[in-house]
């Protein structure tokens, strides 16, 4: 080892440091392990912080599936349907970037008997898009307009929180602060004090899933023709991993 590799590594074991990792870094780094005194001890800490916002976007997909003797016919007939659909979309507000393609096809329909080769009566032709609603009241409206301009399929929807940076932000500090509690706890428990905090892990990525529902129906928006929609509440977790260091 030259005389370079032995200053680096007497520096690396000299240097204690707070580590944090988050999941989903674009590359890994090596830490320096901190030093830690004689008479510490570890402990380790799991912590979820949770909230809740009302959801300000929803997605689903809608369609149309034709179906014809000739394979031409039925794309023809498609296409003309599925403009109808899209020019409804806009025409209801959702703007070009919220509306995405997201198949065409096309496949035979084949008719069995016993003891023949199937035979081709027909074809199915289908186009799928995936459109992003902003304006959460009109749902509902939105889905009855695309069925009555020839839209056949719909599923959906889902909901989403559109910039999720603020509830992750909070999910973060409520787990945080979780930690601190019971790392408080176990210190005076043994009759030790929280010196610092070692290491922060944001150990996996954060969950958002859909929570407990809360009625957003047709009626209480003023519009009871329109098909009822419940867009519920969308949670935010986060789970931190994080180690203190105990002492006198």
């Amino acid at each position: 080892m030259n005389a370079f590799h032995k200053l680096s590594l007497a520096v690396a074991l000299a240097t204690g440091a707070l580590t944090m990792s988050t999941a989903g870094s674009a590359s890994a780094q090596t830490t320096v392990a901190p030093q830690i005194a004689a008479d510490s001890t570890l402990l380790t800490v799991n912590a979820t912080g949770k909230t809740s916002r009302q959801p300000d976007v929803a997605n689903f997909s809608t369609g149309v599936v034709t179906r014809n003797a000739d394979a031409n016919a039925a794309m023809r007939a498609n296409a003309e349907l599925m403009a109808k659909v899209i020019a409804a979309l806009k025409k209801e507000g959702v703007a070009a970037k919220d509306i995405q393609t997201s198949g065409i096809n096309l496949n035979p329909d084949y008719t069995y008997r016993d003891n023949q080769p199937p035979v081709i009566n027909g074809y199915n032709a289908s186009n799928t898009v995936n459109v992003k609603v902003r304006d959460m009241s009109r749902i509902g409206k939105i889905m009855d307009v695309l069925v009555a301009n020839g839209a056949n399929q719909i599923n959906g929807p889902s909901f989403a929180i559109d910039d999720e940076t603020s509830a992750l932000n909070e999910a973060r500090k409520d787990a945080l602060k979780q930690a601190q509690a019971r790392a408080q706890l176990y210190a005076q428990t043994l009759g030790l004090n929280v010196r610092r905090i070692v290491s922060i892990d944001e150990g996996s990525s954060p969950r958002v899933f859909y929570a407990r529902p809360m009625m957003a129906d047709a009626r209480a928006m003023g519009k009871a023709e329109s098909t009822p929609i419940e867009t519920g509440e969308t949670a935010v977790e986060v789970a931190l991993n994080i180690v203190f260091e105990l002492g006198r």
